[in-house]
C-alpha cells in the first residue's frame, strides 16, 4: 500500500515537471496597442500590457537587419530615436516577450508582436517654433524665427534643426492682427524672417507655425507662443525671457554697487571727522 502511494506521488511529480514549462509560457503575453510617438524626430515606441514574470526586448528593422534595443525591459516604452537616423526610411518594430532565465535547451523563438510601419520624415510631429526676436518700426513688423532642434547631430556634435532635415520642404506662416482686433492676416516664408507692412500707429500681436509642404497628413506643426508689440515698451517685448533676466540681474548689480559705494563714502567721512577731531583736541600738559 505504501509502495503504491509512493509510485503515485512520483508519477504526479513527473507530470507536473512536464507541464511546468508550458504553464510558464502560457502566462507570457505578446504586446498590443503598439504606437509610435514622435515630435521633432524624438521617437518613443509604446505598447501594452505591463509584463508579469517576463520581459520585453525591442527589435527595429530599417533597410538592413533587425537591431536590438531596450533588451529585457519591464517598461512598456522604448526610446528608439537613435535607431531611426535615416529620416526617410520606413521602419518596423518587433516587441519580443521573453522569460529572463530560460530553461537550458529551450531554444524556441520567443513570441513577438509587430508594430505598424513608421516613416519619421512623414509622421513625426513638428513642435513649437521660437520667436527669436521682433520689432515694429516705421510701419514694418519684423519677426525672426528659430527652427526647432532635433535629437540628431552633425559630425561636430551640434544638433540638427528641422530645417537641416526638411530644407525647402519647410515653410513658416505668420498670423498677425491689430491688438484687441479679431481680423487676422497671414504671411508665408521659406526662410526664418518675416517683414510685413503694418499700421505704424497700432500695436500688433502674432504667432508662427511651421508647415511641411510635401505632407498630406500632419502638415502643420504646433503654434508658437503669442507675442505682442507695444509702442511704449518695444525693446522689452522683443527680448526673450533670458534677456529680461539679464537686464534684471544687471539692475540688481548696479544697486549693490551703489550701496557699497555709499557705505565706503560714509566710513571715509566718519574716519576723516575722527582724525580732524583728534587734531583739534588740546594737548595734555
Amino acid at each position: 500500500m505504501a509502495a503504491a502511494r509512493v509510485a503515485q506521488a512520483l508519477l504526479l511529480c513527473a507530470l507536473l515537471f512536464q507541464l511546468r514549462p508550458s504553464l510558464g509560457n502560457s502566462a507570457i503575453q505578446t504586446a498590443i496597442n503598439i504606437t509610435w510617438s514622435s515630435i521633432n524626430f524624438k521617437t518613443i515606441l509604446e505598447w501594452e500590457p505591463k509584463p508579469v514574470n517576463y520581459v520585453y526586448t525591442v527589435e527595429i528593422d530599417g533597410q538592413s537587419e533587425w537591431k536590438k534595443t531596450c533588451v529585457h525591459t519591464t517598461k512598456t516604452e522604448c526610446d528608439v530615436t537613435y535607431m531611426l537616423q535615416n529620416a526617410k526610411d520606413t521602419y518596423t518594430a518587433r516587441i519580443l516577450s521573453e522569460v529572463p532565465l530560460r530553461e537550458i535547451g529551450d531554444f524556441d523563438d520567443p513570441p513577438y508582436a509587430v508594430s505598424p510601419t513608421f516613416v519619421p520624415y512623414v509622421q513625426t510631429l513638428i513642435g513649437k517654433p521660437t520667436i527669436k526676436s521682433f520689432e515694429q518700426k516705421h510701419g514694418v513688423l519684423k519677426v525672426v524665427i528659430d527652427d526647432p532642434l532635433t535629437p540628431y547631430r552633425f559630425l561636430n556634435s551640434s544638433f540638427k534643426t528641422i530645417r537641416d532635415i526638411f530644407t525647402d520642404d519647410l515653410e513658416y506662416t505668420l498670423f498677425y492682427w491689430k491688438d484687441k482686433s479679431t481680423g487676422r492676416k497671414e504671411a508665408k516664408t521659406r526662410s526664418n524672417e518675416f517683414k510685413v507692412n503694418v499700421d505704424k500707429e497700432k500695436n500688433y500681436c502674432f504667432y508662427a507655425q511651421a508647415t511641411i509642404l510635401s505632407r498630406t497628413e500632419n502638415r502643420k506643426g504646433e503654434k508658437s507662443f503669442e507675442r505682442c508689440t507695444s509702442k511704449n515698451r518695444e525693446s522689452l517685448d522683443a527680448l526673450e525671457p533670458e534677456g529680461i533676466i539679464a537686464i534684471g540681474a544687471a539692475a540688481v548689480g548696479a544697486v549693490v554697487v551703489f550701496i557699497i559705494l555709499c557705505v565706503v563714502y560714509y566710513k571715509c567721512k566718519k574716519f576723516k571727522a575722527a582724525v580732524k577731531e583728534k587734531e583739534n583736541a588740546p594737548l595734555n600738559a
